[in-house]
């Protein structure tokens, strides 16, 4: 899906109105981490997403080699928007997998009322 255009990229939102990407990178006080963070999510919108790969179901995995290894989540909505699903470390990914599978299975069903 990454062809080098830009990309609008949003934050997935529960029906309670929770944003988990902003949740949990609001609770981050590596400085340095956040920075990094940012920089990936800016190569994302540039079309550039660097170390990322499929973990099923349509949801892939940014990687972060930083402190406790970093990891975003997303999905595509159509062809020119990124979802961002949540975040998570390495310790934690499991977790953060099936939780960014049933967001985005949440997002899709709601998209389709």
């Amino acid at each position: 899906m990454f062809d080098g255009q830009p990309k609008e990229t949003i934050f997935y939102e529960t029906v309670d109105g929770v944003r988990p990407f902003e949740e949990w990178a609001d609770g981050l006080r590596d400085r340095q981490a956040l920075a990094r963070i940012e920089k990936r999510l800016i190569r994302l919108s540039a079309g550039n997403p660097g170390d990322y790969k499929s973990v099923g179901a349509g949801v892939y995995e940014l990687r972060i080699d930083h402190g406790p290894g970093y990891r975003l989540y997303f999905s595509f909505s159509g062809q020119q928007i990124v979802l961002l699903l949540c975040g998570g470390v390495k310790a934690t990914q499991a977790a953060d997998i099936t939780a960014a599978h049933d967001y985005w299975q949440d997002f899709q069903e709601r998209k389709d009322r």
